[in-house]
């Protein structure tokens, strides 16, 4: 059974960072996915390379072990490979436009050098 990348992003989509309450795959943490089909076709091994929010982030292990079992569980998975890597560094930019307007960044982050629940928009200053 061929796996189709649309598959694993919907299950990558059910996965979540323990601290956001936005997926990793909007959040934009998801570098890379790679479906190996084995010989005859009848199953696949899927390496995905992702990044945390934060190089310090202890839930690493966490959402690695989380991505590994949803995504094995896709018909035609016989084994998930999870990789963490900090480079290039993970910066908002790299979030979907739904997961900057639910963090209420919305699409100009150059203004908001603080984390989400820091951010005052200019309306709220109080000069």
């Amino acid at each position: 059974m061929k796996v189709r990348e649309e598959q694993v992003i919907d299950v990558l989509k059910q996965c979540y960072d323990p601290e956001i309450p936005i997926d990793l795959w909007n959040l934009g943490l998801i570098y890379d996915v790679k479906i190996d089909e084995s010989a005859g076709g009848e199953s696949s091994n899927v390496d995905i390379l992702m990044s945390l929010t934060t190089p310090g982030c202890g839930m690493g292990g966490y959402m690695a072990e989380d991505i590994m079992n949803k995504v094995e569980s896709i018909p035609g998975v016989s084994q998930a490979d999870v990789k963490i890597t900090f480079e290039p560094r993970w910066t908002p930019e790299m979030m979907s436009d739904e997961a900057r307007a639910r963090l209420g960044f919305g699409n100009d982050l150059s203004r908001q050098s603080q984390s989400p629940g820091q951010v005052r928009d200019e309306e709220d200053d109080w000069a």
